[in-house]
């Protein structure tokens, strides 16, 4: 249930006459009184006799009995009540108590008070009531209407409750404004799944992500194919923008444009701008450039990004943690639009799901962001990954990191008590997890074959290795089936002059490890990463050379095992 305050009005007729009309787009349907103040008031729907004239007269009678200097200029109040797609259609009398309860619950007509204001509820659609009503009560005062959004929203969750309908997330007001009505009904008409609204806010958060100019940005916007008008001061800067889809046009024919505020309220071009303002306290800001790198290079490059934001929503303030979160953003729109067919769908899910998740009254503190947007911006500039080989395993490892960072950005909003953002950073790790499923797939079934095939003796050493390395998490991780992938990475980094006991060291102290689903999986990538190893165990050293490696006799790991202990692990 989703009730919206619409901004107050001065013309009582005007709104009525939308209410009973057909609508911008013929979508109102069988337009019809199902509450008022006053069971007797005239329904121009129902009543061939009754007339647009006489509901606004009835509605207005205790504004026009104030003298004229007295009256409101605005005095016209205006609630929609949305149910949910999901939801059963309610009859006339279920939505006639909604009203009620509304019109009590905001201050409108307080239940047993004999001079409250004037209303009525109109139905036009299955899914929704408009309820009318003019700020004037009967005895000439003005109602009391503070916070009534507030109060509209508790009454709300509390009619899901009583309907049994379903519960809605309460909110903070930084969402994105929702399609309306005429946007849905407009798109069901040509067979669209999405509004124009909602493929521009999508085209413009992609053209936005990773961006380091103003022309950078609208290059890009252009390049996505929308219709762009900007609005320019007389000293030639620009103050903002509109954007439209080129086939989305009215009834005369020209585009329908939406400022990139009504997208959403990160979008407007000032907000944009913040992005682009580097900390002026952080010494190790570097200019944003993009970089020469493949798709596999700007993956591992996201994976370390992930990682120094996981630090600093640890360890960071409220607003150096919004600004990671806000960032997170544009990296997955920059995963979403370079990712490979078979991870694509998820990845775009996610990336659609986190963007609530992306704001809050929390101001981001930008600058502090700069790794991650940069990691969105090699992502981009590297261009599209074929989803095999280095660039495929080296996704999964960047998903393997960006899943721990959906989950961190979940637990700090519920801290926060922003339920709404929790909600959709929950969300968009299912989806993340989904799609590490699909990438990580080829990769870990080779390192499972490799692993199943080192000798009994080297199985021995390494589980022998994890035990003392990690003896609180070991019995977990050897009964996981990912297991011999984990040995197979250990006995990779130990050939290339690491010690296993040492990396699993520090690959465990970066970040605890007991809330991953899947521990040895996230100690492979981590090892693999921290040993410079190829994401993509088919990228690793020749067969010759591995099979040289698994011929050493088991005396001789144990040697070089003792002999690593004593040294540091190669940096990469």
């Amino acid at each position: 249930m989703i009730p919206r305050i619409h901004k107050r009005g001065g013309a009582t007729i005007g709104l009525i006459r939308y209410l009973y009309g057909p609508g911008s787009h013929e979508e109102h349907i069988d337009p019809h009184l199902v509450a008022a103040f006053d069971p007797l008031t005239p329904d121009p729907g129902r009543d061939p006799q009754a007339t647009y004239g006489q509901l606004q007269r009835l509605l207005d009678q205790p504004v026009d009995a104030l003298p004229a200097g007295r009256r409101p200029e605005k005095h016209v109040w205006h609630l929609s009540v949305r149910a949910s797609p999901e939801d059963p259609i309610l009859s006339d009398d279920d939505w006639a108590a909604i009203a009620r309860r509304m019109v009590a619950a905001t201050g409108i007509a307080p239940d047993s008070d004999d001079a409250a204001c004037r209303w009525a509820a109109v139905r036009h659609a299955e899914d929704h009531i408009h309820i009318i009503a003019t700020l004037v009560r009967e005895d000439g005062r003005r109602p009391r209407l503070h916070n009534e959004a507030r109060r509209a929203q508790a009454e709300a969750r509390a009619i899901e409750a009583d309907y049994g309908l379903r519960q809605v997330t309460p909110g903070d007001g930084t969402a994105a404004k929702r399609p309306t009505s005429a946007e849905r009904h407009k798109a069901d008409r040509r067979g669209q799944q999405r509004t124009p609204r909602e493929e521009l806010r999508e085209a413009v958060r992609r053209s936005v992500a990773g961006t380091v100019s103003e022309e950078e940005f609208f290059d890009r916007l252009a390049s996505a194919g929308l219709l762009i008008r900007r609005r320019v001061a007389p000293s030639g800067d620009t103050l903002g923008y509109t954007v439209a889809l080129p086939g989305d046009r009215n009834a005369k024919g020209e585009p329908v444009f939406y400022s990139g505020s009504k997208l959403a309220p990160d979008l407007s071009l000032p907000r944009i701008r913040e992005r682009w303002t580097p900390a002026s306290d952080d010494p190790t800001q570097q200019s944003a450039l993009p970089q020469a790198t493949g798709p596999a290079s700007a993956r591992r490059r996201t994976t370390t990004a992930a990682w120094q934001a996981l630090l600093a929503i640890d360890h960071g303030d409220d607003n150096v943690i919004a600004a990671q979160i806000a960032a997170t953003g544009e990296v997955l729109d920059a995963l979403a639009q370079t990712s490979a067919a078979h991870t694509r769908h998820e990845l775009h899910t996610a990336a659609t799901a986190f963007e609530r998740a992306s704001r809050s009254h929390i101001r981001a503190a930008r600058g502090h962001d700069h790794a991650l947007r940069q990691a969105a911006r090699d992502l981009v500039h590297s261009g599209p990954a074929l989803g095999r080989g280095e660039d495929g395993a080296t996704t999964a490892m960047a998903l393997d990191m960006l899943i721990f960072l959906a989950v961190a950005t979940a637990h700090w909003h519920a801290e926060k008590q922003h339920a709404q953002q929790a909600e959709a950073a929950h969300r968009a790790a299912e989806h993340l997890r989904t799609a590490y499923q699909a990438a990580a797939e080829h990769p870990m079934a080779i390192l499972h074959q490799r692993g199943r095939r080192l000798a009994p003796s080297l199985m021995r050493y390494h589980s022998a290795t994890l035990r003392d390395a990690l003896p609180d998490l070991a019995d977990r991780i050897l009964a996981e089936p990912g297991w011999p992938v984990l040995a197979a990475t250990l006995a990779e980094a130990q050939a290339e002059g690491h010690s296993p006991a040492a990396l699993l060291a520090q690959a465990a102290t970066r970040r605890e490890l007991d809330t991953a689903e899947r521990m040895s999986d996230v100690l492979t990538w981590r090892l693999r990463r921290m040993a410079g190893l190829p994401a993509d165990p088919q990228n690793s050293l020749s067969q010759r050379a591995r099979a040289n490696r698994a011929a050493i006799s088991p005396e001789r790991v144990m040697q070089t095992g003792i002999r690593f202990a004593n040294s540091s692990p190669r940096r990469r």
